[in-house]
């Protein structure tokens, strides 16, 4: 009875043994798929980082074309002006045809400048739009390393109490 009791003491006292063993291999395991999350994680907002400088080029490749775009509106406005000039010059002289002309070159040019303005208009929305979202992904990073910041906190917590669960067994 008493061998059959200190043998059963012993069988219990084994198992709760390999199973603390094993827990602390779950553990160990636990902690290296932590750890390659993290790693993942900020291999992530490097992307990130990546695109956000991208989309910022971008921007300013928008910029450039929008202000191209004002540029042709203020040739336009002197075209208009000096065909404008040209069509009082005719008027003067009598000359009606070519001031018919002049009339028609004044009408292309403002629908040129009407077609340059919408563009400009939508350029404006679109990078208005764009800078928004560049403000959100910059956000949306910080929020990551914040996250990331807090979970290699927690891989150094569990390293920790891993180790003195170690050295509490031993």
């Amino acid at each position: 009875m008493r061998r059959t009791l200190v043998s059963a003491i012993f069988l219990l006292l084994g198992s709760m043994l390999a199973f603390g063993q094993s827990d602390a291999a779950k553990d160990a395991r636990d902690l290296h798929q932590d750890r390659r999350e993290i790693r993942h994680d900020r291999r992530d907002i490097r992307h990130d980082r990546r695109d956000i400088r991208q989309d910022a080029r971008d921007l300013n490749k928008d910029r450039v074309e929008r202000n191209a775009e004002r540029r042709d509106i203020r040739h336009d406005e002197a075209d208009i002006a000096k065909d404008r000039r040209e069509t009082r010059e005719d008027l003067r002289k009598g000359d009606k045809a070519d001031a018919a002309k002049e009339r028609a070159d004044i009408a292309r040019d403002r629908r040129d400048i009407n077609q340059d303005r919408r563009e400009v208009r939508a350029e404006n929305r679109d990078m208005a739009r764009d800078r928004g979202d560049i403000r959100h992904d910059r956000r949306g990073i910080r929020h990551d390393r914040r996250d990331i910041r807090h979970d290699r906190r927690d891989v150094r917590s569990d390293r920790r109490d891993l180790r003195q669960d170690r050295r509490d067994r031993d």
